[in-house]
């Protein structure tokens, strides 16, 4: 990557597809572009960079595939039953006539529709007051997840995924390999197109789910991106990040620890506004 072409190309994917490269390590930058490369025959970055200027169509698959859209329902077990457990207090919190979720960055939808299924499974938690926004920058994506089918690759076993529920058959209609999320379980979720590194914060909400995003973000955009989450919490609300990721420290301060293994926070009751 120490051909300038790369840089050309990655200045006009920031400054003319609107797509924030230089949030991201460039590792993760080269991957994705390499593998658009190779569909499309491009042997140098330069080359690739005209296909680009070109081609809208190409454009739209870039974008698509810079979007960090590797999911799957019910990702990480251990991870979800702490998430159960999480939504089993906020379930017993009577100030409130509802529970609202946040899954940022959802990718395809996998992960509301996990937290839906969830829901809907633990006689513990009234799924009725249960909202779910799942968010995300791909639009592709985004589309998938608002039809609520998923058709099962050969390498990947959907029923597998879901088994983390003794009955998961009553959330999705099975026909052969392809997998239809209930219509019980899609009314609670909303989805919409949102940017967290360039869009606003949103509010209110008692959980937010944002797992396995920050590993390819480089370390100064972390901070802003985790400040517009917890500007996003309610005091008191929790978060859940990948495994493999940390809270900066400069916002430490701001989450207590709930269960350091799984990476379950929860934001401290005072006004973000004074912590640097």
């Amino acid at each position: 990557m120490t051909d300038g072409a790369f840089d050309e190309l990655v200045t006009f994917v920031e400054e003319e597809l609107r797509f924030a490269t230089s949030h991201y390590n460039d590792s993760y930058l080269d991957r994705r572009v390499s593998s658009r490369m190779r569909r499309t025959g491009n042997e140098t970055y330069a080359e690739y960079l005209e296909t680009l200027r070109a081609d809208p169509d190409e454009q739209e698959a870039l974008l698509d595939a810079m979007s960090i859209n590797v999911t799957g329902f019910f990702r990480n077990p251990d991870v979800w039953s702490g998430i159960r457990s999480v939504l089993r207090l906020l379930a017993e919190n009577d100030e409130s006539d509802e529970v609202r979720i946040w899954s940022a960055a959802c990718a395809d939808g996998r992960e509301p529709y996990s937290l839906s299924m969830l829901a809907h499974d633990d006689p513990e938690i009234d799924a009725a007051t249960v909202r779910i926004l799942g968010t995300d920058i791909s639009e592709p994506a985004l589309e998938t997840a608002r039809g609520g089918v998923y058709e099962e690759p050969r390498t990947v076993d959907i029923g597998d995924q879901l088994s983390f529920l003794d009955h998961y058959q009553q959330y999705v209609e099975e026909d052969g390999r392809t997998y239809r999320i209930a219509d019980p379980v899609t009314r609670n979720v909303t989805f919409q197109r949102h940017d967290l590194i360039n869009d606003d914060p949103k509010s209110g909400f008692d959980l937010v789910v944002c797992r396995n995003l920050f590993i390819y973000i480089d370390n100064e955009y972390k901070q802003s991106m985790l400040r517009t989450i917890a500007q996003s919490l309610r005091p008191g609300g929790y978060l859940v990040i990948g495994k493999a990721e940390t809270i900066p420290p400069n916002l430490k301060s701001a989450f207590t620890v709930r269960d350091a293994r799984l990476r379950i926070y929860q934001r401290d009751q005072k006004d973000l506004n004074g912590d640097d």
